[in-house]
């Protein structure tokens, strides 16, 4: 069954994180809810490679998550471990050193999945980001940490 693209990164995002704005005495922080299957202890592994940088852009503080949800830059580029391996789907699959990714177009932005792999890892990238697989890379080592499934990019 083809994944459906959502109506917006917006929308995409809405159960998954909401940018708190800046109030006095309070620190900026990007809230990211767990994915359903952060508690696997492969997603404790691929927590401990999350890259410093994606795209140039630091780490930045999120709120309501755990070690298995990040951040990076504004508009943030989100990553979860735990989100259910996609089915096989007609949506574009693209390879980045060994790791497979499915990529769903959002109106303002792009969800890779990494496709091969349970838990699979979810990262949201804002357009302003750029050709979102240019950034799958960053997150080669913390998805070869999840095992395979045996699917693969054709």
């Amino acid at each position: 069954m083809p994944l459906r693209p959502l109506p917006a990164l917006g929308a995409a995002l809405g159960a998954v994180l909401l940018v708190l704005p800046a109030v006095a005495g309070c620190s900026r922080g990007v809230q990211v809810a767990p994915a359903p299957q952060a508690g696997d202890p492969a997603c404790a592994r691929a927590a401990g490679l999350w890259p410093d940088t994606v795209g140039g852009a630091p780490r930045v503080e999120t709120r309501g998550g755990d070690a298995t949800t990040v951040a990076w830059g504004d508009p943030a580029v989100v990553a979860r471990c735990g989100v259910p391996s996609p089915a096989p789907t007609t949506d574009p699959c693209v390879s980045a050193d060994g790791v497979d990714w499915v990529a769903r177009e959002l109106t303002d932005g792009v969800a890779l999945t990494t496709y091969g792999r349970s838990p699979a890892i979810e990262v949201l990238v804002p357009a302003e980001h750029g050709p979102a697989p240019l950034l799958a890379p960053a997150f080669t080592e913390a998805a070869k940490a999840l095992p395979t499934t045996g699917r693969a990019c054709v």
